[in-house]
C-alpha cells in the first residue's frame, strides 16, 4: 500500500492545496456560495498538528485548515480536505473518524469544540455516486434515525466538470487540470493548455516551485502510460516561448522526475532483493488471501456468484481496493447491488 509520501496522487495534492493561494481560491469558487460567505479567507492559515494515527494514515492526506467567521467572532471553522482516487463506499465513516479526532484533541488541549467543514475532492474516472451523507450508509428504522450520528460531507467530484467551468487563478486550474485528467487518455492533449498555464507563474520564485512539483507528478503518475516523446515535446513546444532558461529548466525538471522514479523503483527492486523475494512474495499473499476473502463472504451470502463478479474480483491485485469489496461484501444487501457497486467503481 503506498502512503501519502510515496503515493504521487496524494503527494501532489498535498503540494498543491498546501499553498494558501490555491485553498483561498478552491473555496472561493467551489464551496457552497451561503457557506463560503461566512469565511473570512484572509484569516485562512493551514494546520500544522496531524491528528492522524497510523491506522489513519491508510486513508487521509491530513490536510487541514482554520478560518475564521467574517462576523469576527471568537468562533473558528476547520476545513477538512481529503482528496480520493476512487470511489469509497465508507467516506462518510473515515470522515467521521478524523472529525472526532480532532474534536478528541482539542477537548485534551482544554480548547472550545470548533465547527467542522469537510471538504471531500475526488478525480477518478467514474462518476462519484455514493450519498454524501452518514445516515445513508445505514438501514434505520424511522425513529431510530435521531439517535443515529448524521452529518454531510462536501463533495468535489472533478469528473461532473467541463474544462470550462474549472475556476480560479492559475495554481489552481493547473491542480485540478493535472488531477482531473491523470487517469485519462486525454491527458497527452491537454498538456499545452496545463503548460501555457504553468508558463504565467514562470515569473514567481514559489511558482517555479510549483511548475516542478507538476512537472514531476507528471511524470512519476503518467510514466508507462502515454508515450513519453509526446509528453516531452508539449511541455517543450510551450516552455520554448518562455525563453531557453525556461525551455531548459522544464526539461531538467521532467527529467528529475523520471530520476525519482527510477530511484525509487530501484530501491524497491534492491530492497526486495535483500530479502530474497520475500516481500514480494508476503505481498502477494496477502492480495490472494484478499481476494478469496471477498470471494468467500459473497459465495456464503449470495450462493454461486456470477462469473463477471468472480472475474473482477480475480484480475484485482490492489490491496486497498480489495479491502474496500471486502466491506461492501458484507454490508450489500444483495448480489445485483454488488454488481452494480462494481460497475460504479469502474471494475
Amino acid at each position: 500500500m503506498l502512503d501519502a509520501v510515496t503515493n504521487p496522487h496524494d503527494k501532489f495534492f498535498k503540494e498543491s492545496f498546501s499553498q494558501l493561494e490555491v485553498a483561498q481560491d478552491f473555496l472561493r469558487y467551489y464551496l457552497p456560495a451561503d457557506v463560503v460567505a461566512l469565511f473570512d479567507l484572509t484569516t485562512l492559515t493551514l494546520y500544522k498538528d496531524s491528528f492522524v494515527d497510523q491506522e489513519l494514515q491508510e486513508h487521509f492526506s491530513d490536510l487541514l485548515y482554520e478560518v475564521q467567521l467574517r462576523d469576527g467572532g471568537e468562533v473558528h471553522v476547520y476545513l477538512l480536505f481529503e482528496h480520493k482516487s476512487y470511489p469509497e463506499p465508507y467516506t462518510a465513516l473515515q470522515v467521521l473518524r478524523y472529525m472526532v479526532k480532532i474534536w478528541d484533541y482539542t477537548q485534551r488541549q482544554g480548547m472550545k469544540f470548533s465547527p467542522i467543514f469537510p471538504v471531500v475532492l475526488y478525480h477518478g474516472t467514474v462518476a462519484w455516486k455514493r450519498p454524501p451523507n452518514f445516515q445513508a450508509m445505514l438501514s434505520i428504522p424511522e425513529p431510530l434515525k435521531p439517535y443515529m450520528p448524521e452529518f454531510r460531507y462536501w463533495l468535489c467530484d472533478l469528473s461532473q466538470y467541463a474544462d470550462s467551468e474549472l475556476k480560479g487563478a492559475a495554481w489552481l486550474q493547473v491542480g485540478l487540470l493535472m488531477l482531473k485528467y491523470i487517469f485519462r487518455d486525454e491527458l497527452v492533449e491537454h498538456l499545452p493548455e496545463i503548460a501555457g498555464l504553468l508558463r504565467t507563474l514562470s515569473t514567481e520564485q514559489t511558482g517555479l516551485a510549483y511548475i516542478e512539483a507538476v512537472l514531476r507528478y507528471l511524470v512519476s503518475a503518467a510514466t508507462g502510460r502515454f508515450d513519453e516523446q509526446a509528453i516531452q515535446v508539449a511541455i517543450a513546444e510551450t516552455f520554448e516561448a518562455g525563453g531557453e532558461t525556461m525551455g531548459t529548466l522544464a526539461q531538467q525538471w521532467l527529467e528529475r522526475g523520471k530520476q525519482e522514479g527510477l530511484q525509487q523503483g530501484l530501491q524497491q527492486g534492491l530492497q526486495q532483493g535483500k530479502q530474497e523475494g520475500m516481500q514480494q512474495g508476503l505481498q502477494q499473499g496477502l492480495v490472494t488471501k484478499a481476494r478469496e476473502d471477498v470471494l468467500t463472504v459473497l459465495g456464503l451470502r449470495f450462493g454461486a456468484l456470477p462469473l463477471e463478479v468472480v472475474q473482477s474480483i480475480s484480475r484485482l491485485n490492489d490491496i486497498d481496493r480489495l479491502t474496500m469489496l471486502h466491506k461492501e461484501a458484507v454490508l450489500t444487501p444483495s448480489i445485483q447491488e454488488f454488481v452494480k457497486y462494481l460497475t460504479e467503481v469502474g471494475l
